[in-house]
């Protein structure tokens, strides 16, 4: 027989016309089910099935195939909206399924539920406890959940009344006043308890605990109760394979740092299913893409803004992006989502908070298109700041020391920053101090390791030194790609403004070469290194020589960019005899002209200058785009530890900065693996 009948509308017991509320026709089914010994239960939604999270807030969550009846009620409490905890509850004792499917999409097979957990007992006969990692494969969680809009009332220092006669008063204060207490945690001295309850029941709560502790707050024997007055949420993990496997909570608690989210309150299931914490309700969002990706629920992703997308630098590392973006898929785990990106002029955003650009456009088009807007640094900050992705970017390939006074602001968000340029890391040393402290109060990573270098790896080999208990005595070397190549290509055939010439030509200078032949690229190298060593140097403190008089050094050259350096060039030949005399006298003694560099961490003394060296000399062979760095620790007392390859032009540059972002990936990937 077929029967059909009303699921949501229904009569009170008193005939009354009432609903059933949420889920009502859901709850008639299942007990129609009971009572009729069906089969199964299919419930039509307008989604496929139950999800690992609300799509509307993770975009990577799925649909689950399976879960047990126990799974499906505690995602049921704490938020999931397909379900609700009542309605699998007749299906139990008959081990009914139930099958939750989309009426729009019929042919996905959708969610089944059926089966109890294991109780505690039985998990616990085997005894053995092992880390969840160690089972490749197996996720131990289900779904990710949560309850929005709800509030912490807090009772605190009732110890002289004594624990259990605080919890029963308490507890009996709320089941009088009719509040829904959602969690309950307390203190392990018995003094003090939190319950969370839903915020439109906050303020009857607060009234009913104030009344029943009156007599207590008025000789204070109660220190205080409280309630929070900002909108709260709670965010929970929930899965059978959390029983027994060590590393669940810690994967939680970790992802949510890393996101940069505050725990309020932590409260674990007896039953060992679940795991729940309070957080800031304008953090929800975050906090649940940072979990759901923490268990490899979804890939991670990195949302990414690239300032100075369209100059030389930036544009290179857009085409290696682009590139390389199925290998990260496949093999990396790594989603790379480029929410923004900006030109000296122009920025252009996705529509919402999170949604990628799409990079394979043309970048330029894009940025004097109609969804193109003026840059506002203070508008794109704030776009950074509420997008809800927990692993946030900045690519920074300007030379701008306006942008570099946003970095406080950046990390103080807990958003990360890669550094090519070397504004920060060599600007006034306390704006770099203010930059350090954000950094390391709010979990935030500044990655320039291709400030110096470009893709070579100076950077990294010193602070592996420096962290492993070597004494960094000396360094020297060759930090500027334009100088090699220039006095490796110089000769008497070819003067010196023809081989900077051709060094600009290539790509291996600055936009405005008197910065690399001043000795002013150079130095900020070095300070970025001096400073790496714990050295407090500034600019203003490094000996340097430039090659350059002041009246070429200090002109103003009229123009575009071409025209300028064509300009330069020219004013440049006044140099060829010069230059041409001091490559012979060196040529004379077997030696070689390089614009070398010494830090004396002793003595705290910073020098670059053009010197003659001899065949016993790191630099003698250096080639024509090289950078070379030499360390001189305690350890590598016979011969330096050298650091030494290409690292001029574009490309080489935008390596380094795609190995920065690569190496924030895997930091943001750690439990994941």
């Amino acid at each position: 027989p077929i029967v059909i009948a009303t699921g949501f509308v229904a009569t009170s017991s008193e005939g009354v016309p009432t609903t059933l509320k949420r889920s009502g026709s859901d709850y008639s089914a299942t007990i129609f089910a009971k009572v009729t010994h069906a089969s199964r239960v299919t419930m039509w939604k307008n989604t496929d099935g139950v999800y690992t999270a609300d799509p509307r807030r993770v975009p990577e969550a799925f649909s689950i195939s399976s879960l047990k009846y126990d799974e499906a009620m505690e995602l049921a409490y704490f938020g999931a909206q397909v379900l609700h905890p009542l309605a699998m509850v007749p299906c139990i004792d008959s081990n009914i399924p139930v099958y939750v499917r989309n009426i729009f999409n019929p042919a996905f097979e959708g969610t089944v539920i059926q089966g109890r957990c294991a109780s505690l007992s039985e998990v616990n006969k085997d005894g053995k406890v092992v880390n969840w990692r160690s089972k490749r494969g197996v996720i131990p969680i289900k779904g990710i959940t949560s309850v929005d809009r709800v509030s912490l009332l807090t009772l605190e220092g009732a110890s002289v009344i004594g624990g259990a006669e605080v919890a029963e008063r308490f507890m009996g204060s709320m089941a009088d006043a009719g509040i829904n207490v959602l969690m309950v945690t307390q203190a392990s001295s018995e003094s003090s308890i939190t319950v969370v309850v839903p915020e439109d029941q906050g303020k009857k709560a607060l009234g009913a605990l104030r009344s029943t502790f009156e007599l207590e707050l008025s000789r204070s024997n109660v220190n205080a109760i409280s309630l929070t007055d900002t909108p709260m949420s709670i965010v929970a993990i929930v899965g059978e394979g959390m029983a027994m496997n060590s590393g669940v909570s810690a994967s939680f608690m970790s992802s949510l740092a890393k996101a940069n989210v505050n725990i309020r309150v932590i409260a674990q299931g007896s039953s060992e299913r679940q795991v729940a914490v309070v957080v800031a309700g304008e953090d929800t969002s975050r906090a649940l893409r940072a979990a759901h990706m923490a268990f490899t629920l979804s890939q991670t992703t990195c949302s990414v803004v690239i300032l100075g997308g369209t100059g030389k630098l930036g544009s290179a590392l857009i085409r290696q992006l682009n590139a390389q973006k199925e290998s990260l898929k496949k093999n990396l785990n790594l989603g790379v989502c480029v929410s923004a990106i900006a030109s000296r002029k122009k920025m252009i955003m996705g529509e919402s908070s999170g949604l990628c650009l799409s990079t394979s456009a043309d970048v330029d088009e894009m940025l004097t298109g109609e969804k193109a807007k003026d840059l506002d640094m203070d508008a794109l900050t704030a776009m950074l700041e509420a997008d809800v992705n927990p692993h946030r970017v900045v690519v920074d390939c300007t030379n701008d020391d306006g942008i570099a006074g946003f970095y406080e602001r950046w990390m103080s968000s807990g958003i990360n920053v890669i550094s090519p340029g070397r504004r920060a890391g060599a600007g006034p040393l306390s704006r770099y101090d203010a930059i350090r402290e954000a950094q390391r109060a709010n979990s935030a990573e500044w990655q320039y390791e291709s400030s110096v270098g470009a893709a070579l790896p100076i950077l990294t080999t010193l602070r592996d030194l420096l962290q492993t208990g070597d004494e960094v005595q000396r360094l020297r070397g060759c930090v500027s790609g334009t100088m090699a190549y220039v006095f490796r290509t110089m000769d008497e055939n070819t003067p010196f403004s023809e081989a900077v010439r051709q060094a600009m030509e290539k790509d291996f200078t600055e936009n405005d070469v008197r910065e690399d032949l001043s000795g002013y690229d150079a130095t900020r190298k070095i300070v970025v290194l001096a400073r790496e060593l714990g050295l407090n140097v500034s600019m203003e403190d490094v000996e340097v020589e430039s090659l350059l008089p002041d009246d070429i050094r200090n002109k103003e050259y009229e123009g575009d960019t071409e025209a300028m350096r064509a300009a330069v060039i020219e004013d440049l030949k006044a140099l060829d005899g010069p230059m041409l005399e001091r490559w012979r006298e060196a040529r004379r003694d077997d030696r070689e002209l390089r614009y070398k560099f010494v830090i004396d961490v002793a003595t705290g003394k910073c020098s670059c200058k053009l010197s003659a060296v001899d065949s016993k000399d790191t630099l003698y062979r250096l080639r024509n785009n090289e950078n070379l760095v030499a360390f001189e620790t305690t350890r590598y007392t016979t011969s330096p530890l050298i650091v030494k390859g290409a690292a001029a032009g574009p490309e080489l540059a935008a390596a380094g900065i795609f190995a920065d972002l690569l190496r924030l990936g895997r930091a943001f990937s750690t439990s994941q693996t």
